[in-house]
């Protein structure tokens, strides 16, 4: 049994740590983070049933529905082959019996089904001469893949949104319809994938995260959530997943989803990375990355850990993760939320525009001359010019009056401490101005000097911490001020005043301090 014991120990280095990911969106996980997945679990699963070892349990079975590299199924094996020397002494029959009754995997494509074998059996084939399973009867084992078809209806996905024109594919061509996700009866899709009726205990993975939906540009409809659903569909002990963290505030087309996570009690655990370098060295996921565990036997609040910038895990909370309409990040910014809600003042949003403040795009430009003296000055993108008030489709009534005005996005820099704001910040904008889609009015004031008391209210760190708690992404979106209280605005505002003003303790502003850049704007 030489090929079980060299493929069942440890290596140096491991090929799973340094093969390079499909994309950013089919991400391969590094080996140690699956091991931090994989202790999560075995924690949970010891604290739930009187101190057991899920891994000497002969019993347990596993699936990873969105397999790729194969790493969970192996290390789950490797786990499972020491926990069970004791019970099966036989190194032959307790690989044979790991790999044949307990781990199971789907894989998302040809080509990781493939590698997926070889990490977990030692060959492409389950059956193989080289196999260190010995009872297969079939090349696949119970790492199953076959081509799956999109259902187009209306030129979409009925499934999971794919846009026809990109996914309508050739033979030779991977669909990426993943199979877990194209059917409306799981359990009988999987009963036909694996020959019986299973009923896994554990469901782990790091599913494919977003898909091309047709869109402008590089718009992409998320798909992660749709394999959490359908894990739990399946009513398992246990779902442990990966995820980026774009849900807990925003991301395309996942209120519902955020709304039925932040209110689903079985959520036990989420260990989230703010920075996804700490946990995907080599990928961009932007809005960082974490995973969490789904306990089915749970009723209760959840065990919330951030990892910072750096890797170092901070001490976990546990708490409801309902209090607010999104998931609060980071477990800091609790006791800070609290305070500034408890004066029940109104919020900034009311005040914000939405996007197209003006009914134009980014790229409309107007004149780069005055022609005529009733021209109105228009910020577009990129430049200044001049347009005519009848090409100004809403709103005209704010465009003789004063004005703040911000970028509608910053450049995505996630390095901390954060800017929110780029360095031209808010500004002031005058009658007989308008600007396109790449600003938003941060709101409309009666006098200049209301617009610039405004706009030093927007500057300050409290009020760029306050907006950073919804802000997972480069944009600036009106739900991104709905924390942002909205004060008196007949004054200059300082930090320290709005610290006392909301009685702050030292802790909560050394907290703000660390995490929101001090900026010398260029429009102040």
């Amino acid at each position: 049994m030489s090929q079980a014991t060299f493929a069942l120990q440890g290596h140096n280095p491991d090929v799973l740590t340094c093969i390079a990911n499909l994309s950013s969106d089919e991400v391969f996980t590094p080996p140690e983070f699956a091991n931090q997945m994989l202790d999560t679990l075995a924690h949970s699963w010891a604290t739930s049933n009187h101190g057991e070892n899920i891994w000497a349990n002969k019993e347990i079975t596993f699936l990873d529905p969105c397999t790729k590299s194969g790493v969970f199924l192996r290390e789950i094996v490797k786990r499972l082959n020491e926990g069970l020397a004791r019970e099966l002494p036989d190194l032959t029959e307790r690989i044979n019996h790991i790999l044949t009754k307990q781990v199971f995997g789907i894989g998302i494509t040809e080509l990781t089904s493939l590698l997926a074998r070889r990490s977990v059996y030692c060959s492409k084939y389950a059956n193989g001469i080289h196999s260190i399973a010995r009872t297969f009867t079939n090349d696949d084992g119970n790492i199953w893949f076959e081509r799956t078809e999109h259902a187009w209806v209306n030129g979409k996905c009925k499934f999971c949104g794919a846009n026809k024109t990109e996914y309508a594919r050739t033979k030779e061509l991977e669909t990426h319809a993943y199979a877990f996700i194209h059917t409306e009866d799981i359990k009988t899709q999987l009963s036909k994938m694996f020959g019986a009726t299973m009923q896994f205990d554990v469901i782990i993975g790091n599913p494919p995260y977003q898909l091309s939906d047709g869109g402008a540009a590089a718009s992409a409809r998320p798909i992660y959530h749709e394999f959490i659903q359908q894990a739990k569909k399946l009513e398992p002990r246990f779902v442990v997943m990966v995820t980026p963290s774009r849900w807990f505030a925003g991301g395309k087309g996942l209120d519902e989803f955020r709304k039925t996570m932040l209110n689903d009690k079985r959520l036990r655990v989420i260990v989230d990375y703010v920075q996804e370098k700490d946990a995907f060295p080599n990928v961009n996921i932007n809005g960082g990355v974490n995973y969490f565990l789904w306990d089915r036997e749970h009723k209760g609040h959840c065990e919330i850990t951030t990892v910072p910038p750096g890797g170092k895990s901070g001490d976990p909370l546990t708490r409801p993760l309902n209090a607010y309409d999104i998931f609060i990040r980071r477990n800091e910014s609790i006791p800070i939320l609290e305070k500034v809600v408890a004066k029940k003042e109104p919020t900034f949003d009311t005040r914000v525009s939405s996007r197209k403040p003006f009914g134009l795009p980014t790229n409309f430009h107007g004149s780069s001359i005055k022609t005529h003296k009733s021209n109105i000055k228009f910020y577009g993108s990129g430049k200044v010019t001049w347009v005519s008030p009848d090409q100004i489709e809403v709103n005209q009534s704010w465009v003789n009056k004063w004005k703040v005005l911000v970028p509608a996005a910053s450049d995505g820099n996630e390095n901390y401490p954060l800017p929110i704001w780029d360095q031209a910040g808010p500004f002031v904008s005058g009658p007989c101005e308008a600007c396109s889609e790449t600003y938003l009015v941060a709101s409309v004031a009666k006098t200049k000097t209301e617009a610039q008391y405004i706009a030093s209210y927007m500057r300050t760190k409290f009020f760029r911490y306050m907006v950073s708690i919804r802000k997972v992404a480069q944009h600036n979106k009106i739900e991104n001020f709905s924390f942002v209280p909205d004060v008196p605005l007949d004054r200059d505002w300082t930090d320290a005043e709005l610290y006392k003003r909301y009685s702050l303790s030292k802790n909560d502003i050394a907290f703000i301090e660390s995490m929101i850049r001090e900026m010398k704007f260029t429009n102040e």
